[in-house]
């Protein structure tokens, strides 16, 4: 990706979340949602914003909802606010990233606080004896 485009995407995330918590007064946007990235497509022209939002599903499908409801004034926003050649249409995402890490780190805290017993001693890799290469000839 181009240093434009990473300028674009910081830039759009930064606007995009101060209109959230400044200018959209939307009940259903008023749980905690951050604003995590923003792709934008090679041409500029179309954004991927992705969202994390605290809650159940219900929640989430609530925010994505209203934050889609207000593309269109967040784009007018945006117009109106940078100095851009083209605003991108936005798409709104649910970024599942934060939950996917938090439930690998709870699954790799599981097997560390496992205990180790006689009967079921640690498991250690299995060795297939030592390793040989070959030379092509």
């Amino acid at each position: 990706m181009s240093r434009r485009a990473d300028r674009i995407n910081g830039l759009l995330r930064e606007e995009i979340s101060l209109l959230l918590s400044r200018e959209i007064k939307d009940p259903r946007l008023d749980g905690l949602i951050s604003i995590t990235r923003v792709d934008t497509s090679s041409d500029l022209r179309n954004a991927r914003v992705f969202l994390s939002v605290m809650g159940d599903q219900a929640s989430k499908d609530s925010a994505l909802e209203g934050i889609q409801s207000a593309a269109s004034f967040l784009r007018r926003s945006l117009r109106d606010r940078l100095k851009l050649r083209y605003v991108p249409f936005l798409k709104f995402a649910i970024d599942e990233s934060i939950e996917d890490a938090d439930t690998l780190l709870r699954l790799m805290d599981q097997i560390q606080d496992r205990p180790s017993t006689p009967d079921h001693p640690p498991e250690a890799p299995a060795y297939n004896g030592p390793l040989s290469f070959s030379h092509g000839s």
